[in-house]
């Protein structure tokens, strides 16, 4: 009589610890034995948004569903709106990756901007209360921000140590979903997807949040530049 591998596993597992070892190593062991077969992966899958979705509109929408806070802004206003977010929180000191705009943070007042530059340890880093960062893009159908450790954003310690992270995404950054976001990001790079503040529900479904990542997140989103600067012209 023939006897399948999974039966002689299932028998196995009812005996001691060393005959499921084993019982499981022929499993492997069968499976690697097998040929493996090309297989068709489907591509009809939408890859773009229709133009008629408002990326600003769905973004803001997906990201607060998340719980994170989000304040439309301006160029002109982006340092005030900076600050209030910030105070919103009581922050005290905030870490500055390498390349973000001195005028982000011109507003500060009496807040101690710390530069990353050289890089802070993960204890300095742990007293710190809040990291401003911009990002590579962001994808509105899902509510997502990427980094991917360019100017302006750092490595990525920064994004996941301190409790509050304040990022400035730009409309001109925004792509409509995740086939659209890949086609435009460098695999290359480190990759820091975020999707609202850190959070985890595993203990008995009770949802904590700074588990794994910043507590809190504020999301300020500016005007598409050149859109702002035609705007100007045709007045």
């Amino acid at each position: 009589m023939v006897v399948a591998p999974h039966t002689r596993v299932a028998r196995a597992m009812s005996g001691r610890p060393t005959e499921f070892r084993d019982a499981m190593l022929e499993r492997i062991r069968s499976a690697l034995d097998t040929p493996s077969q090309p297989v068709d992966v489907p591509r009809s899958y939408r890859t773009s948004t229709p133009a008629s979705v408002d990326l600003v509109e769905r973004f803001a929408e997906r990201v607060s569903d998340y719980r994170a806070v989000v304040h439309p802004s301006s160029e002109r206003k982006l340092s005030a709106t900076v600050l209030r977010a910030l105070e919103d929180h009581d922050v005290r000191r905030v870490v500055t990756p390498p390349g973000l705009p001195a005028e982000w943070v011109k507003a500060a007042g009496s807040i101690e901007l710390v530069a990353d530059d050289p890089p802070l340890s993960h204890a300095q880093l742990d007293r710190i209360d809040a990291v401003i960062s911009g990002c590579a893009i962001a994808i509105a159908e899902t509510g997502t921000i990427v980094l991917d450790a360019g100017p302006g954003q750092g490595r990525r310690a920064l994004s996941l140590l301190p409790d509050v992270l304040v990022c400035v995404v730009r409309a001109n950054q925004l792509v409509g979903d995740v086939p659209e976001a890949l086609a435009r990001l460098d695999p290359r790079r480190p990759l820091t997807w975020i999707s609202g503040p850190s959070a985890t529900s595993d203990i008995e479904l009770n949802r904590i949040e700074g588990v794994h990542g910043p507590r809190i997140l504020e999301v300020i989103i500016l005007p598409d530049r050149a859109r702002t600067n035609l705007r100007k012209e045709s007045g």
